[in-house]
């Protein structure tokens, strides 16, 4: 379910994702390549989307480049669902919206991989945060990450 501009994400929706985040934040890192980790299980061929990616002989999970993206996508994610509520949209600096749409627009990107990545996402922290998750905050994250999601691909267009 995507909501557009104006989206109505409640006090009890925000609290959910604070409250998570706020355990998940010291472990970002590991998370995150958990998160890229699971993308991968699921959709094999993803990796081929990562120019870093590509030519790689170490395991996923000790490539260092991988980690480093995983971490920084994985925080950026995360802060911006916890800034929804306050300011009724995803806030990410506008150039970096227009390279994250750039670069998924060049990579290739397609539904289908965002829905994997939703997937991946919300297992992940499942798994972070067994003893606060609900149906409740599985909602919540699926909304901010749908939100997310609306705002890069309003910037999927070729790079000029």
């Amino acid at each position: 379910m995507v909501l557009s501009q104006g989206v109505n994400f409640t006090e009890e929706q925000e609290a959910l994702i604070l409250k998570s985040w706020a355990v998940m934040k010291k472990d970002a890192a590991d998370l995150g390549l958990k998160l890229f980790l699971k993308i991968f299980e699921i959709s094999p061929s993803s990796t081929q989307q990562f120019s870093f990616l590509r030519n790689a002989t170490e395991p996923l999970n000790k490539n260092s480049k991988l980690k480093t993206h995983s971490k920084a996508v994985f925080v950026m994610t995360c802060e911006a669902a916890a800034q929804l509520r306050k300011t009724g949209k995803i806030t990410i600096r506008e150039t970096t919206l227009q390279k994250l749409g750039s670069v998924h627009f060049n990579s290739g990107v397609i539904d289908a991989q965002f829905e994997v990545t939703r997937f991946a996402l919300l297992d992940t922290i499942k798994e972070a945060v067994p003893q606060m998750w609900s149906e409740e905050m599985k909602n919540a994250w699926g909304v901010a990450y749908d939100q997310l999601v609306l705002a890069i691909k309003e910037e999927m267009k070729p790079s000029s």
